[in-house]
């Protein structure tokens, strides 16, 4: 570790890429792990552009948003579960082994949804492959920073994160590929088992977490892998610090039977950990993230945009857009720091967010106006709640495209043929009226309205992804990976993504119905609040953990107090580069 600290963090990125050829072995082990990831992303995006074929061929499910919320949301229950017994399961048989029964559980859940026969028997499958993700979101990004050397800790666990979104960009391609084929969804969601099966066959060839193996006293085994990990120069020094923590630890222990959450909730470097570890996981998902992800698809048609494959493809720009947000993140984590980084998410976040608020406030209120003639053109087609509201001279008594879709789930409305900004007509939603609108070379929409402020939704939606996969997207899962002491990590961890998947479903199962209540843009206004508190939150719970080996940072949380005035700048963070100097002479 000679250098000293500047020179870890501005080449950690490089060395990193040089893993490929200089250490090929902690690669495997970052890339096996963190299929786990891939398939986390993969399974948050195919839903989204599933759950459009979905309504089709269901139609309770077209009806209902509750339904389609279920749909979404039971996979989150699912994750919840598992993430909760997770820790647990970690602490107890190992993270490779907690890897390859969420990697099973996930395997089961897919073959189920592909067979689904209804909406009840798709519900279940979503919830076996919730168990899956929920187990490995917590135990992937777990392993690969146990087994990763400290220099590039940051940048390999943020890999994890790059094959999040990663799969969710192959989540869309393959929608857009089974587009036209039979069974679309069913090929959608079935077509994931594939990579679970092969990270199955991958981690049963791979060892243990060294950290753990320390820890359950098979001290050898642990040797062995850490000199794999290790250049020969860094191997002894490593192995002494990780066998003077795990004694440490054990010692403390031998004073209780068993880890008791009061007991661990009173240590003071635990309590401080979860403040920014479970702290930094809600806000992910109350910053609206996984709305824009599962819904996207949805949330481009609200724009204005009709065609399933059209809101399927310019959804597939957003997850590209994720992935390359993700790379940036695995260059700058360990170069500018995990605290500097959230911040500039978090701030681009609120700017984005104010774009798509004030876009869909104008769609909303500005969309084409119903003519009575024009919906007159469909013999007994005319939406029965406006069919209602006629005078007697045939007035429209100021109906709009928007008032049109939300008098009833039964209304659709089909745009003007020559220019979709002029008036349309409101008529039953179904696929007989959809095809004779469609066969007058017309647009069908049922849940948004034609408007010329499309295109800027998708900027506000581009630019919500460029600021917040960098950040808010990796970091929260670096943070967790590195911050808890040892003994305490598998709880703490499960604590954390519990946490993270609990904010996921409230926020999932709440965003359909929200925007039915109080529109699309007062729930991004909502989001704004939110993202405002997480800039205040980070400001003061979140240490800065960069350069610091996992060692270290207990040492760090055990001295730092909260920041609360931190307009006076921040000198509780002071120290950590002193525990870094101190790490590295010992070196």
């Amino acid at each position: 570790m000679e250098g000293g600290v500047p020179e870890a963090d501005v080449s950690a990125f490089r060395e990193c890429l040089a893993l490929s050829w200089k250490n090929p072995y902690v690669l495997r082990l970052a890339f096996s792990a963190g299929i786990g990831g891939l398939l986390f992303g993969y399974d948050t995006g195919v839903i989204s552009g599933a759950l459009l074929y979905i309504r089709d061929d269901f139609k309770a499910v077209d009806r209902e948003t509750w339904l389609q919320e279920a749909i979404v949301s039971m996979a989150l229950a699912g994750a919840i579960i598992g993430a909760s017994v997770g820790g647990w399961i970690n602490d107890r048989f190992g993270r490779r082994k907690a890897i390859i029964l969420a990697d099973t559980l996930f395997f089961i859940g897919s073959v189920i949804m592909a067979a689904a026969t209804n909406p009840a028997i798709l519900i279940v499958g979503r919830v076996f492959v919730g168990l899956g993700v929920g187990m490995a979101s917590m135990a992937s990004p777990l392993y690969i920073s146990e087994a990763s050397p400290t220099r590039v800790r940051g940048a390999l666990v943020s890999l994890n994160g790059f094959l999040i979104t990663g799969g969710q960009f192959l989540s869309y391609l393959i929608n857009l590929a089974f587009t036209n084929a039979p069974g679309t969804w069913r090929w959608m969601l079935g077509v994931a088992a594939l990579p679970a099966l092969i990270q199955i066959v991958l981690m049963t060839m791979l060892p243990e977490s060294p950290r753990w193996l320390f820890r359950k006293e098979r001290e050898e085994e642990a040797k062995t892998i850490l000199r794999r990990i290790y250049p020969p120069e860094d191997v002894e020094d490593e192995i002494n610090t990780l066998k003077e923590s795990v004694e440490m630890e054990i010692k403390e222990a031998s004073n209780s039977d068993k880890v008791s959450i009061t007991k661990m909730l009173k240590t003071k470097t635990v309590r401080r950990g979860l403040y920014a570890g479970m702290g930094l996981q809600i806000f992910q998902q109350f910053v609206g993230i996984n709305t824009v992800m599962y819904y996207s698809p949805t949330i481009v048609q609200l724009a204005g945009f009709a065609s399933n494959r059209v809101a399927l493809l310019l959804s597939l720009v957003t997850a590209g857009l994720n992935a390359i947000g993700s790379i940036m993140s695995i260059y700058f984590i360990d170069k500018t720091g995990r605290r500097k980084l959230l911040l500039f998410s978090l701030s681009g976040v609120v700017v984005s967010l104010v774009v798509l608020t004030v876009v869909f406030h104008e769609t909303t209120t500005h969309s084409p106006m119903v003519s009575p003639a024009d919906t007159a053109l469909f013999n007994n087609a005319t939406c029965p709640a406006f069919n209602g509201t006629l005078d007697s001279v045939g007035s429209a008594g100021g109906w709009d495209c928007m008032k049109c879709l939300k008098a009833s789930p039964s209304c659709g409305f089909c745009a003007s043929g020559s220019n979709k900004i002029l008036p349309g007509a409101c008529l039953i939603s179904g696929d007989t009226t959809e095809k004779q609108c469609e066969n007058n070379e017309r647009l069908w929409y049922t849940r948004g309205c034609p408007s010329k402020y499309g295109f800027l939704a998708l900027i506000g939606l581009a630019l919500y992804i460029i600021f917040f996969s960098p950040g808010m997207g990796t970091v929260p899962w670096v943070v967790n990976s590195e911050i808890y002491p040892l003994r305490y990590r598998g709880i703490c961890g499960g604590m954390a993504s519990t946490s993270n998947w609990v904010s996921n479903l409230i926020v999932a199962q709440s965003f359909l119905s929200l925007t039915d209540a109080i529109g699309t843009s007062y729930t991004f206004m909502i989001f704004i609040f939110i993202t405002t508190a997480a800039i205040v939150f980070v400001l003061i719970f979140v240490p800065e953990t960069k350069g610091l080996p996992i060692e270290a940072v207990e040492k760090m949380l055990d001295r730092r107090t909260l920041n609360f005035k931190f307009w006076q700048g921040n000198h509780d963070d002071d120290g950590d580069d002193e525990v870094m100097k101190q790490k590295t002479q010992s070196v």
